[in-house]
Formats: C-alpha cells, structure tokens, sequence
C-alpha cells in the first residue's frame, strides 16, 4: 500500500514535475547510458537504422502536437520535409556544388523560419476546416510541394535530385566524421548522437509546452473547442500556433532527413504521401497525445523502410525487381502502414503507450490490482 500511495499526487506543484519519480529518474540515466554506448557497438547498418528512427520521431513529435494534442490531422508532413531536407541543400552544400556554403547552424535555423512561416500561411485558411476537409486540404499541400520541388531546379535539381551537405560541424565538431575517446566513428554512428540529442530536446520542448498555459488550451481546443472559445481561449492563436510549432519541428526532422539520405530526388517515392501516411501511422501506433509515444512508434515504424530494404528480397512474395512478380517494397510497405494503423485504431487507439501505461500502472498497484481484477 505505501508503494502505490508514493504515486500519488499530492499537490499541483508535484502534479507539474517533470520526472516524478525515482523509478522515472533511474530510467532517464539508464536511456543517458544507453545513448553514450550504443555507437560503440552498432556496425554501421543498424547505426543507419536507428538514425532513421530518431529523424522521424523528431518529425513525429511535431505532428504529435498538430494532431494529437490540438486534435487537427494532417497528411501534410512530407511537405515540411521536403522543404527541411532541400533549405539544407541549398543552403548548406558547398558552392561548387551550386550552393551557398553556410555552416550547420546557419542553415539549420533559416529551415525553422521557413517551415514556421509556410506553417503560419497553411493554419490561417486551416481554420475553416475541421476533420476530413483538414485531412484532404493538407493532402493537397504535399502535391503542390512536389510540384515546387520539381520546378525549381535551382534549388532542388528538379527530376535529377540533388545532393545534401556533406559535412555536419558544431562547435568544431562534424558529426559525419566523429571522433570519441581516441575512436573515429563512421557517418552513421556519429550522426546518431545528434539527431537523438535533437530528439531529447524536442521531446523535452514538447513536454514543457503541453504542461503550460498554451499547451492547456491546445488540449482544450482538442476536446471542445466552442467551449474552449467561450472561457476565453483564442483558436486563432491556439490553432495557428500549434501549425507554426509542427511545422518548425517537422523541417528540422527534414533537415536531418536530407543529410541522412544525402542525396535527395523530389518524386512521390520519397516525398509523397507514402512518406506523410508512416508519420501518421507513427503517432497512431506509438500513442496519439502523448511525448513518449511518438517515439516509441519511430523505433518500431520509422526504421521500417531501411529495415525492408535489406531483408524483404528475401521473403518469397516480394519482388527484387520491376519484372518479377509480387509485391514491390514501397508496396509492401504502405501495406505494413495500413494494416498497423487499422489495427490499432481498432483494437488499442492509444497505442503502445497506452499498453505501457496498463502495464506500468497494474505492477505499480500490485497486489491491489491484482485482486480488484
């Protein structure tokens, strides 16, 4: 009984603690360890894997705060994407290259300006929609991106691509070539520390957010919104700020995206709806509402395409090549997303954080729980 009475909230400043619990703090410097050693032990195809899953758990989190916390769905992600992934290009790649040569930081930031302000322009007429409307308006942002892209050569090298920065410096640091302890890391195990301290602080950003006034009034929003209205919320400053906000975080997931993939080609493969339905599919799976969720879903759904493609050839009903019979990868993939999202909406639409929260909370309680059931 006094193990369950310990989490308990007692008062509101207990209830606002970010970690609040001994058990909570244990496990942030197990995940801080786990963190540190891990480059030291992946080859450099799971050290890519896992990349891929912190990039999209970034993009994730912004959705997350769109969709699961101020309750407006989108399928506009690959939009944002995109233009992370090619402000980087431009703006990063050397000038022999066509570029402009800026360092990390510099681009990194004019991506956050520029995803915000195309979030701002996008939430305004967004406000008039609601539901499916919202869903297909979005939908159509991703087309009309992919058309920019393949327009402005320029920039994005139209139907041919386009290559990414090659190097990532902070602070003297380039994470594509990292050197820790006297041991010289590859691109994937070194570019892994930055995108999943990237993704600690967006979680973090996330966290803080949804436990202050503004995150009380995209949840008020989320659950009614002509109530929320009436006490004096503003769902033109609520709405459209929870766009500006997704949308920032999503290009910096698009920055990261293009330095991973290093050389991007604007088509619907890569930045189509496929790309914008797996973000969906990650938050649904993960846990929709929720800062651990999304990331959760990231490691299970975001290193699902590098993960299908090295192992699907060897499954007998997909095929290696266009002339084969079966399914195709991308094919198989978008099946993997539909079959997941359909699942969980049905028979657990809290996701896998809310398996974890019934699990965590019945040993938790236990033997009470055990007797109540």
């Amino acid at each position: 009984m006094a193990r369950a009475s310990r989490r308990l909230v007692r008062n509101y400043g207990h209830d606002l603690r970010l970690i609040g619990t001994r058990r909570g703090r244990l496990f942030l410097v197990v995940l801080l360890a786990l963190y540190l050693w891990l480059p030291f032990q992946l080859d450099d195809f799971w050290a890519s894997v896992l990349t891929l899953a912190g990039i999209t758990a970034i993009g994730a989190l912004g959705l997350n705060l769109l969709t699961g916390y101020t309750g407006q769905p989108s399928l506009g992600t690959a939009a944002f994407i995109g233009l992370g992934a090619f402000t980087a290009s431009y703006c990063g790649r050397p000038e022999d290259y066509g570029g402009l040569g800026w360092s990390f930081p510099a681009y990194l930031g004019v991506a956050i300006l520029l995803g915000a302000s195309v979030g701002y322009l996008v939430g305004v007429p967004a406000l008039r929609l609601r539901g499916n409307y919202l869903i297909i308006a979005t939908l159509g942002l991703v087309f009309v991106a992919i058309y920019i892209w393949r327009s402005w050569e320029e920039v994005t090298g139209g139907n041919a691509g386009v290559p990414m920065p090659i190097d990532v410096k902070i602070f003297g640091l380039n994470f594509t070539s990292l050197d820790v302890f006297g041991e010289t890391f590859g691109r994937n195990q070194g570019f892994f520390y930055l995108v999943w301290a990237v993704v600690a602080l967006v979680a973090l950003l996330c966290k803080n957010l949804v436990r202050s006034r503004p995150g009380r009034a995209f949840q008020a929003v989320r659950d009614r919104d002509v109530a929320a209205e009436v006490v004096g919320v503003s769902l033109f400053r609520t709405k459209v700020g929870a766009f500006v906000l997704s949308s920032a975080i999503a290009t910096v997931g698009g920055v990261f995206y293009g330095i991973w993939i290093q050389y991007l080609v604007p088509d619907d493969s890569s930045l189509g709806l496929n790309l914008s339905i797996s973000y969906l599919a990650i938050i649904i799976v993960g846990g929709v509402g929720t800062i651990y969720g999304p990331i959760i879903g990231a490691l299970l759904i975001g290193a699902m395409p590098a993960l299908i493609d090295e192992f699907a050839g060897q499954l007998p009903f997909v095929s290696s090549s266009a002339t084969d019979s079966g399914i195709s990868k991308p094919a198989l993939q978008t099946l993997l997303y539909a079959i997941l999202i359909i699942v969980f909406l049905v028979a657990e639409p809290n996701g896998l954080a809310g398996i974890w929260r019934r699990v965590r909370d019945y040993f938790a309680t236990w033997p009470l729980a055990k007797r109540g059931s």
